[in-house]
């Protein structure tokens, strides 16, 4: 079987692979979807739980409020039309962690449809839109635990604490072509959501989880493969690894002489492959009807309106903005967007600093590397972003080089201090004086008459020799533009 780590070029200029993705997003509310219970996290298992989690005899639901604002609100984000009417149906299936026996969902009227994501194009190429099918409202079922139990091997174990959380599922048109593809549409809708405030998407938590459905067709057919579901997949990274491995597996059957079939399949990350679960023939029949104990959600045009007004300037509308307000680059935009919280705490900085594009610069030069071989995030740097205006006007009226802040930065990460704290215990001064500068240019002239011949008899790049000479000698404290400029003059005297 072929790697999964990549597609290889044949397989694509022979056939071409139709993606669409089903995302769950646990909504971030205080409360479950139809009862009072906490909805958080962790805790002991079976002690978020009521007789509306358990589905007891005359425990009737009420809706969360929030979570439907919650739900619309992310639909508007992704350009979806939100129904002033939809209505919750019983999505019927036996399972040890359901204990009603049935899921609350929503079927044929969902909340919202028709929306669409934009991703980046190929290089040189236009983004693309991705259509969304849909977006409705549903609960979470709870967990069945297989591992880590003394009796494990013979027995498993069910956490209700998860049951009723509330949910949106959010689904795809099959509109991506490549794994690639999928990992774009994937981050920019975690970005929005967050952005929007309606969910964490912590994905180790399972407040976002992704099924993919994927199939392969020869180039120029217009009609679909038949599709395999990947189910299990519980980061990005693995979504893309997934759909690589199916893609090959798929071309392979057929190029076999055989057929693929429409089944259910499990992504094992330790083996990078999938393996079958179910087929067609066994898939569940969910034998959906309108949900009786819950009336139609009516969303009036006043709430509809009013939800709107709370929408957040979202990522790509910022990153936008952000370059044509502060004269960054699209890179430095995307960087300093990632999310809502750094975004802000940038603008701020931007509106301090002498120069936003030098703020930015250091970003990407002195934090971003960094942060990155620690397996960190911005959010996560000890240097804050006072201390990166501080560092970037410092450079801006040439009180420091480059070197100097990268020494400081150097410092500030292997102690986890600020950098303005390391800037006044070290005090490294930029040498700016053009007297004091031509003073040991002078110097390293005198001690160096060969290289001073050799410039002056047409090998111009002996200056760096200069340069460097007067650098080593000012300990790195000489201005390196003024520097440049008086070795140059003093040579061509």
């Amino acid at each position: 079987m072929a790697s999964a780590t990549s597609v290889s070029p044949e397989v694509l200029a022979k056939y071409e692979p139709v993606i669409g993705l089903e995302v769950h997003v646990q909504l971030l509310t205080a409360t479950k979807a139809f009862c009072g219970c906490a909805n958080k996290f962790g805790g002991e298992p079976n002690t978020h739980i009521c007789p509306v989690c358990l589905g007891l005899p005359g425990a009737l639901p009420v809706l969360n409020e929030r979570a439907a604002e919650f739900a619309a609100l992310a639909a508007m984000a992704i350009h979806c039309q939100v129904r002033e009417r939809s209505v919750f149906a019983r999505k019927n299936y036996f399972y040890p962690d359901l204990p009603k026996g049935y899921q609350i969902s929503q079927f044929d009227k969902p909340l919202a449809e028709h929306g669409w994501i934009e991703i980046p194009g190929a290089e040189g190429m236009p983004a693309r839109r991705i259509g969304i099918t849909r977006l409705h409202m549903e609960e979470d079922a709870g967990k069945s635990m297989h591992d880590g139990f003394a009796e494990s091997a013979t027995k498993t174990y069910v956490d209700l604490n998860r049951c009723g959380t509330p949910l949106i599922e959010i689904v795809s048109e099959p509109d991506l072509r490549t794994p690639e593809e999928a990992f774009e549409y994937l981050t920019r809708l975690k970005e929005i959501l967050l952005y929007t405030g309606v969910s964490d998407c912590n994905m180790e938590e399972g407040s976002l989880r992704c099924d993919a459905n994927v199939s392969v067709r020869p180039r120029g057919q217009e009609k679909f493969g038949t599709k395999a579901e990947v189910k299990n997949v519980n980061s990005f990274r693995f979504i893309r690894a997934a759909l690589e491995y199916e893609i090959e597996r798929q071309v392979e059957l057929i190029e076999g002489g055989g057929r693929v079939m429409q089944e259910t399949r499990l992504w094992n990350a330790a083996e990078g492959r999938t393996y079958g679960m179910r087929s067609k023939e066994q898939a569940h029949d969910y034998r959906y009807f309108p949900e009786p104990d819950l009336p139609a959600l009516i969303l009036s045009d006043e709430l509809r309106s009013s939800i709107a007004a709370r929408m957040p300037e979202l990522p790509e509308a910022r990153r936008k903005r952000m370059i044509a307000d502060y004269g960054i680059s699209a890179q430095d935009a995307q960087t300093l967007t990632a999310t809502r919280e750094f975004a802000d705490q940038f603008e701020v900085a931007a509106k301090q600093a002498k120069s936003p594009q030098r703020v930015a610069n250091l970003i990407q030069s002195e934090m971003m590397g960094r942060l990155k071989a620690k397996g960190l995030g911005l959010e996560d740097s000890p240097v804050t972003l006072k201390g990166l205006v501080q560092a970037a006007d410092l450079a801006e009226s040439g009180q420091l080089s480059s070197k100097q802040i990268k020494g400081i930065f150097d410092i500030a990460f292997e102690r986890s201090e600020d950098f303005g704290a390391v800037y006044e215990r070290e005090k490294p001064r930029q040498i700016s004086d053009p007297a004091a500068i031509e003073k040991l240019i002078d110097e390293v002239i005198a001690a160096n008459p060969k290289q001073v011949e050799q410039y002056r008899g047409g090998k111009k790049t002996v200056d760096a020799f200069f340069i460097g000479q007067v650098m080593k000698l000012s300990k790195g404290q000489a201005n390196p533009a003024l520097l440049k400029e008086l070795v140059t003059k003093k040579l061509e005297g």
